[in-house]
């Protein structure tokens, strides 16, 4: 495994090792020890696995719980999808900074993003199946969304000016970033 570091340090870029020939491959997408070694250095404890599928041009997120924060260790199984991790640890050196990466089933990428941060992705093939692991339960009256185009963090997500991606309801309504977004 290779963890790649990017601008946000909490934030990591996780390439499996891949063991591929005709027959197709095989990767190993968990190991406790290593991540805690490799990855967050302190032991973490996943109490929930999501599976979603989206077609393309869907944008989810910018989501997060003021209560039962979770971190996500995030990878597509099928499509492609550019992943946003958005700092919103009040505290942070990088509080209001965001991360964003293509993941897809081609590249086999993973992305850890910690406690603290707002997420979201947007779908950029026909269609997605993204996975991921919680380190927390998920709580509907704890989650709160910021607005995908929000200015202030100004995001450059793969969108072309013609073309709006399509949101949920509680993503159309979601709020503007502001010091009281943090957690």
């Amino acid at each position: 495994m290779n963890v790649i570091e990017t601008s946000i340090p909490d934030v990591k870029i996780i390439e499996p090792n891949v063991f591929g020939d005709q027959r197709g491959f095989f990767m190993e997408t968990w190991n406790q020890e290593k991540f805690e070694a490799l990855v967050t250095g302190k032991p973490t404890q996943f109490v929930q696995d999501n599976h979603s599928k989206s077609k393309k041009g869907i944008l989810r997120g910018l989501h997060y719980q003021t209560e039962n924060t979770q971190g996500k260790l995030v990878r597509v199984i099928s499509g492609e999808v550019f992943d946003v991790a958005v700092d919103i640890r009040k505290n942070s050196p990088t509080f209001g900074q965001w991360v964003g990466e293509f993941l897809s089933a081609e590249n086999k990428k993973i992305m850890w993003i910690p406690e603290g941060f707002a997420h979201g992705f947007y779908v950029t093939s026909e269609d997605a199946e993204f996975v991921y692991k919680c380190t927390d339960y998920y709580n509907p009256n704890a989650e709160l969304s910021i607005r995908w185009d929000d200015s202030t963090l100004d995001i450059a997500w793969p969108i072309t000016e013609d073309k709006k991606p399509l949101l949920s309801e509680k993503d159309k309504n979601a709020n503007e970033f502001s010091i009281k977004t943090s957690i």
